[in-house]
């Protein structure tokens, strides 16, 4: 489990590492939780103040919908609570847009961004595959046996990935909440987070893993689109790169963040 340190937790967010390092916010995808961050928690808080919170319609915030205003709103609350004002964002599928969303609001409260499986805008022709994925998923949820089967699948990879023990008892029994990804669909077909990406002055960090062919379509452009911005890619990792290869995408997020933020202070 995350030790949290004197700033504490609360419901729906997990808090760990001095309470005067620099912080680093972590934001999960969707059908996953704040959970799915144990890995980069357990390294990085040795160093750095981090933070993971819920998503409305994921753990502890299952019982409403995922919609983007809210889930901005629970970015809001968790850097005012959790953090000195500002904090590098990470943020992985889901979690990519939402950051990119944020960072486009607030950019004066992001210190860098690391985007992970959210290189596809999904604007022009992508909009409609958006929505089509969306209903897709709706409708495999809808009934709940394919929503029992999603969960069962869910378990059967996280348990494939040779994690600590703790940990993957921890991600699991979170829960997986595959209407997230249904629910998102809407809210994010149409969104141009390539042009929001563009009005954010800081660094940013693409980093997808190598198997990922679907999301990380466009990475180039995207990380191009950044005022300064990179594509790292990790050999051998799928969409859930952080899981994939846990150590090595702790690692290039500790670099990063070395060396575009701390190298300010």
């Amino acid at each position: 489990m995350v030790q949290r340190d004197e700033r504490g937790g609360g419901e729906g967010v997990d808090v760990a590492g001095p309470a005067d390092a620099q912080s680093i916010v972590f934001v999960h995808g969707s059908v996953f939780t704040r959970k799915m961050w144990l890995p980069q928690q357990r390294e990085l808080s040795e160093e750095f103040h981090t933070v993971a919170p819920d998503l409305p319609g994921h753990g502890t915030r299952a019982g409403k919908p995922f919609r983007m205003e809210p889930a901005i709103d629970v970015l809001e609350e968790t850097l005012e609570t959790h953090t000195d004002g500002s904090a590098v964002l990470v943020g992985l599928s889901l979690g990519g847009y939402v950051i990119t969303e944020y960072a486009d609001r607030h950019p004066d409260q992001v210190d860098a961004l690391v985007l992970s499986g959210s290189s596809v805008n999904p604007t022009g022709k992508l909009e409609l595959g958006t929505r089509l994925t969306g209903a897709l998923g709706r409708l495999l949820t809808k009934p709940d046996l394919g929503t029992r089967a999603i969960e069962k699948l869910n378990t059967r990879w996280v348990r494939n990935r040779n994690l600590p023990p703790d940990i993957e008892r921890e991600i699991i029994d979170a829960g997986f909440y595959p209407k997230g990804f249904g629910d998102a669909g809407p809210d994010l077909a149409g969104e141009d987070f390539r042009a929001k990406l563009s009005s954010y002055p800081g660094s940013t960090l693409v980093l997808n893993g190598e198997n990922d062919k679907l999301m990380r379509r466009g990475e180039q452009a995207h990380a191009g689109a950044a005022q300064d911005g990179r594509v790292e890619v990790l050999a051998d990792a799928g969409h859930i790169c952080n899981l994939h290869r846990p150590a090595t995408y702790t690692d290039r997020v500790r670099r990063f963040v070395n060396r575009t933020v701390l190298t300010r202070q």
